[in-house]
């Protein structure tokens, strides 16, 4: 099937409109018009080759949303005219463990979409078992960011526990991620704390998000207050730091999951963990059935993300604004308006 998208041909990472194929549709496939895709921080590194494992030309996107607008004989799930989701994979073995508890992601042979022709494009066929449906009451343009941002910090904190109400969660870092992450805290009747190192950000995470507390991660007076005070936390950051003072803000038997993947590692603070049997977690996206079951959770709670919608032909000033961090929180492509008259 004959399409088009924007791609990045080099390590530049400059995007420009290019064509390609996709496959036919089969049995067990849908085809999905994509309406809206937001662009992750991943897009950026991979479409710069930042990783080292980026294929060119490369088309980013693994936050798509849009509509079925062909299915296979054998598809269940979906029906023309459905609006669909499809995230961070396109494919998995089926048959290891991990498949089999639902935990694609962690699939030896997973295949991120990320490897494939993305979002940056008019269409995607995908198999139905790596697409979620969106219901009707979620806004697409808003919803389009929690197929990744949104699983990313859900699934952890469902996993590890730190989703009951009367909890106190620590999210570090308020961007694409962790602003997330405090709805769906909020939304669970969490006490919930922000840690950052940008003050500025304070009112907005208290008077718009609704934060109960705000901490300045280099405000030491501020630190100490909070210390042992917190259930879980929830570390949304992918650059350098040190998680010795978040340790220092869990209560005994707390929980620090990793969710960004930090350009250095860390150095492991021994002592803490073991005087306070506190547990270091990690976490990657969830699988299908817990993306569904998030994307749900999401339209209970009328939450989606905070987006800028863009036009296509802005992508690569989008790219250039969200490595300095200039957008709240994240931005969204509006493809299905757009796309074409980038031609």
């Amino acid at each position: 099937m004959n399409t088009y998208g924007w791609a990045a041909r080099d390590s530049s990472g400059i995007l420009s409109p290019f064509h390609f194929e996709r496959r036919a549709n089969d049995d067990n496939d849908i085809t999905i018009k994509i309406l809206f895709c937001g662009i992750c921080h991943s897009d950026l590194h991979f479409a710069k080759n930042e990783a080292g494992m980026t294929s060119y030309p490369f088309v980013p996107g693994h936050e798509i949303v849009g509509e079925v607008t062909k299915v296979g004989h054998n598809v269940t799930k979906f029906k023309i005219g459905d609006k669909a989701g499809v995230g961070c994979m396109v494919g998995s073995c089926g048959s290891c463990e991990n498949c089999k508890q639902d935990l694609e992601v962690y699939c030896p042979e997973m295949i991120w979409t990320l490897k494939t022709f993305g979002g940056y494009s008019e269409n995607i066929v995908i198999d139905e078992h790596f697409a979620v449906l969106i219901p009707n009451s979620l806004p697409l343009h808003g919803a389009a960011p929690l197929l990744c941002a949104g699983i990313t910090v859900y699934s952890p904190m469902m996993y590890y526990g730190l989703c009951k109400p009367g909890q106190h969660l620590g999210v570090v870092g308020l961007g694409g991620l962790g602003h997330v992450a405090v709805k769906f805290a909020k939304a669970l009747g969490m006490k919930v704390t922000v840690i950052s190192t940008s003050p500025s950000k304070k009112n907005e995470a208290v008077e718009r998000l609704g934060v109960d507390s705000f901490l300045v991660s280099h405000d030491q007076e501020q630190l100490q207050g909070a210390m042992g005070t917190m259930d879980g936390i929830i570390d949304t950051v992918s650059g350098p730091h040190s998680i010795l003072p978040l340790i220092n803000l869990l209560k005994t038997n707390g929980k620090l999951v990793a969710v960004g993947v930090p350009t250095e590692a860390p150095e492991i603070p021994y002592i803490p963990l073991i005087m306070g049997r506190k547990l270091i977690g990690g976490s990657a996206a969830g699988g299908m059935k817990e993306t569904q079951e998030m994307v749900d959770f999401a339209a209970k709670h009328n939450i989606i993300a905070d987006i800028e919608v863009i036009p296509m032909d802005y992508v690569n000033t989008a790219m250039e604004r969200l490595a300095k961090g200039d957008v709240k929180y994240r931005f969204v492509i509006d493809v299905a308006n757009t796309l074409n008259s980038s031609f």
